[in-house]
């Protein structure tokens, strides 16, 4: 019996209650009714090791039929009939429209502004970005490692809305946490440099990279550097933040942490209107 279904394989309605499904984490943010949201584990498919057990990526070496088997069971935690759009990431910032049509397409964020539809992100550590209008009629998922973060992928992402961004409302799903994410110089070399003024570097400084043990490395907080990125383009709603993917081995895949592994997606979308 697959974990969406009950006794005589009839869908069961999944609450956004992580606790109770330990399959899937669902954000804490009050998005408005009709969007779906949420960010798969590792826990519950069928993929063997080193990619047990809900691995969705086909990119990594699994067995290509486990991991359409799990993508079939992504499916059944879904709306019925939701179209998913997929994307082979790039570490780039380019926004992808979702289409019905099935395709898998170049990019690393997806946008919804249809009912029906949903866009995928997969990451295990970069950071995937849920992004909803209060009017619930448009929505996007973004792919953010360091790179997407310092090109511009959020901001490209935020400029596909049609409403101003104190109208969007964002969720930072599981990334690896500033505890484990250790980067060289040259990586908060960049980001200062792509700041526009010693205010933006101060942040920086302060909030998003701490001096580790040793010399020339840094702690980067990828969760800091995408709420100062967000906050300075106008969005004054954001949530989440914390889930560290290489320290919940239990739940989260983490390419840092073990190289051959899996990836999780970050699903959203809108619900068709009844």
């Amino acid at each position: 019996m697959l974990p969406g279904q009950g006794a005589e394989g009839s869908k069961v309605a999944f609450q956004p209650d992580s606790a109770a499904n330990p399959t899937l984490v669902f954000p804490d943010w009050p998005a408005p009714p009709g969007v779906i949201a949420l960010v798969s584990t590792r826990i519950g498919g069928v993929s063997k090791p080193p990619f047990d057990s809900f691995n969705l990526a086909l990119h990594v070496n699994d067995d290509p039929s486990d991991v359409l088997a799990n993508r079939a069971l992504l499916q059944e935690f879904l709306e019925p009939g939701l179209h998913l759009q997929w994307l082979q990431q790039v570490h780039g910032t380019q926004v992808i429209g979702a289409t019905a049509d099935g395709l898998t397409k170049t990019g690393d964020a997806v946008f919804i502004d249809q009912p029906g539809l949903a866009g995928v992100v997969m990451t295990a550590d970069c950071l995937p970005v849920f992004f909803v209008a209060r009017d619930g009629h448009s929505a996007a998922v973004a792919h953010a490692g360091w790179r997407g973060l310092l090109d511009g992928v959020l901001e490209r992402t935020l400029e596909t809305f049609t409403v101003a961004p104190s109208e969007v409302l964002c969720w930072m799903g599981p990334a690896i946490g500033p505890c484990h994410f250790e980067v060289g110089a040259e990586v908060l070399d960049a980001f200062l440099a792509a700041s526009h003024d010693d205010d933006q570097r101060r942040e920086i400084r302060e909030s998003a990279f701490k001096a580790a043990s040793s010399p020339g490395k840094y702690h980067a907080d990828l969760y800091s550097l995408a709420r100062l990125r967000l906050q300075r383009h106008g969005v004054t709603d954001i949530h989440g933040g914390g889930l560290c993917t290489f320290c919940d081995a239990d739940r989260f895949y983490s390419y840092r942490r073990d190289r051959d592994t899996g990836r999780m997606a970050s699903v959203i979308g809108i619900k068709r209107f009844s």
